[in-house]
């Protein structure tokens, strides 16, 4: 059995594995780590692949994931199955929704061949220049594990949200995937050039 890939539950289950883990997975010795600590800890393995493409770092996108595999990641985090980690959520967490106000962009006002510039932390910075209907290339990157080339689809870059990119595209791939930025603190500088 299954679950879709995009339900809000695997997105809070992804930050509690980093926290009990206690660093972001962000690279591969990172995944294969986690993987050492999921086995010391459960006696049981989740192989890196299975890992990065569910925290949309692999390549390869992934529309589900297997049961197995969530309940495996929420024993990690000390719940004991999937199913107590998502009751656990709906009575525990506060609503998460609200107006939102701050500095933004939009992605259907901009001119085609317009650059942004972003920022989030620690030191991240990439200049993007806008291709029409949503789509954006990047042109230049600081400290970033976007590169030159990559290209992807966004609506709209908040200051203080993370950056969620659809369609994402490495340079020398034809494979889409997701991809986010500024997960945890969220943008931190968004600017027209």
């Amino acid at each position: 059995m299954s679950v879709s890939a995009n339900r809000p539950e695997i997105h809070a289950l992804r930050q509690r594995v980093e926290e009990t883990f206690g660093q972001s997975l962000a690279t591969h010795n990172a995944f294969l780590a986690l993987v050492d600590a999921i086995g010391a800890k459960l006696r049981e393995h989740i192989s890196e692949s299975t890992l990065e493409r569910l925290w949309g770092y692999s390549t390869r996108d992934t529309d589900a994931v297997s049961l197995r595999t969530l309940d495996v990641l929420a024993r990690y985090v000390g719940f004991d199955s999937w199913k107590a980690f998502c009751t656990d959520l709906k009575v525990s967490s506060p609503v998460e929704s609200e107006e939102f106000n701050g500095e933004s962009i939009v992605a259907s006002v901009l001119e085609i061949g317009k650059r942004l510039q972003l920022g989030w932390l620690p030191d991240r910075q990439i200049v993007l220049e806008y291709l029409g209907n949503n789509r954006f290339v990047v042109r230049e990157s600081q400290n970033s594990s976007l590169k030159p080339g990559d290209s992807f689809e966004c609506l709209q870059f908040q200051v203080g949200r993370p950056l969620y990119l659809d369609r994402f595209r490495r340079a020398d791939s034809l494979s889409e995937t997701r991809y986010v930025a500024g997960e945890r603190n969220g943008l931190t500088s968004v600017q027209v050039l």
